[in-house]
């Protein structure tokens, strides 16, 4: 089947894309964040270390990344292909997932950037609220509403995340397209980079993703 990438801004829609190609294809998501808490919850050596480092702020070291990852993949079922969800983010990442990935014979196919219009990025970012009660998510900007601030399924309060202002987002993005150049420049280089215009509906951009994935299949 097909491997894929996703390398894409906050807000972009990454999570979303990754399960409808989950949904539609049976592919393996492989979220390199679930990986690490798996192991905290574990509660092994290499779980403490880990939860030390996060609880610190600090980065996990690209060797227990790659290490999780390949325990990972060799553990799994990946003929229907896989989905790497948050890595990698840096060229030596890269480079460190082509060994893995030839070493298993299931290397990368796409490799998908989204694209997004960073003021359609904020306001899906800071427009995002939640059921206090049924877990909905929906976007002030986007969604209507019956009741303003109330649950459209169940009538429960709507909640609003407090972590992020238009401040802190807008750095977080510009600085993610920067150090994410390199990287995109290496898959360029690959040949098996494809951007993606995801700042239209979801569908809109699976859609673009699901053409180009079924356009090869149907010539394999």
């Amino acid at each position: 089947m097909a491997n894929v990438i996703f390398i894409a801004p906050p807000a972009a829609g990454k999570g979303v894309q990754s399960e409808l190609l989950q949904t539609n294809y049976k592919m393996l998501h492989v979220s390199t964040g679930d990986l690490l808490r798996q192991e905290v919850a574990t509660e092994t050596e290499l779980g403490g270390q880990i939860k030390l480092l996060m609880e610190q702020g600090l980065l996990v070291s690209d060797e227990i990344v790659i290490s999780l990852l390949t325990k990972k993949l060799k553990q799994s079922d990946l003929s229907q292909g896989y989905i790497l969800d948050g890595f990698p983010r840096t060229i030596e990442q890269a480079q460190r997932l082509d060994q893995l990935t030839k070493e298993i014979k299931a290397e990368i196919d796409y490799v998908f950037f989204l694209s997004v219009d960073k003021d359609i990025a904020l306001k899906r970012a800071l427009g995002r609220v939640t059921c206090s009660n049924c877990g909905t998510i929906y976007n002030e900007y986007f969604d209507t509403f019956v009741t303003p601030g109330v649950c459209n399924k169940c009538n429960s309060i709507l909640v609003k995340r407090n972590d992020d202002n238009e401040e802190i987002f807008s750095r977080r993005f510009d600085e993610y397209l920067t150090k994410s150049k390199p990287l995109i420049d290496y898959y360029i280089d690959k040949g098996i980079f494809h951007e993606i215009d995801s700042s239209k509906d979801i569908m809109n951009a699976f859609n673009q993703i699901k053409n180009i994935i079924d356009k090869d299949i149907t010539h394999d």
